[in-house]
């Protein structure tokens, strides 16, 4: 099983693309296959759909309540302690330290922004996530 913080630019690219083979739509496909648990906690949720609302990417309320359903449904909520951590985005901080309570189960933080985050070998980009689950590494 592989346990993944999930951030929302990822969500946000894997509803723009028409590319089904894009590394985005993929993590999403992993993510309603069973392939990846993902860690939330409420802020996190929050965050999801204030994002997904933002009527310059006109999802939809369906597809923007799918993914929120997937996640609680599927998904594991965790309370995180505090890092201490300083991130560039601020509003980053609860990705990383949801990231961080779960390390002991070699939790992961999929990202289309590594440079908002520090330079950890768990903090992927979506393609780095598909090749940890397709070959078992990187």
């Amino acid at each position: 099983m592989i346990y993944a913080v999930i951030d929302t630019n990822v969500f946000v690219a894997a509803l723009l693309t028409k590319n089904d083979d894009s590394a985005t739509v993929k993590v999403y496909k992993a993510i309603a296959d069973g392939l990846i648990t993902s860690l939330y906690h409420k802020d996190i949720l929050t965050e999801y759909e204030e994002v997904l609302s933002r009527p310059k990417f006109k999802f939809s309320e369906q597809r923007i309540n799918a993914i929120l359903d997937m996640i609680v449904k599927y998904g594991i909520e965790v309370f995180p302690k505090p890092t201490g951590e300083i991130l560039v985005d601020m509003d980053d901080l609860i990705f990383y330290e949801v990231t961080m309570e779960k390390r002991d189960d070699d939790s992961y933080l999929v990202t289309g922004n590594q440079k908002h985050y520090p330079v950890r070998d768990f903090i992927v980009t979506p393609a780095e996530m598909m090749e940890i689950i397709e070959n078992g590494t990187l």
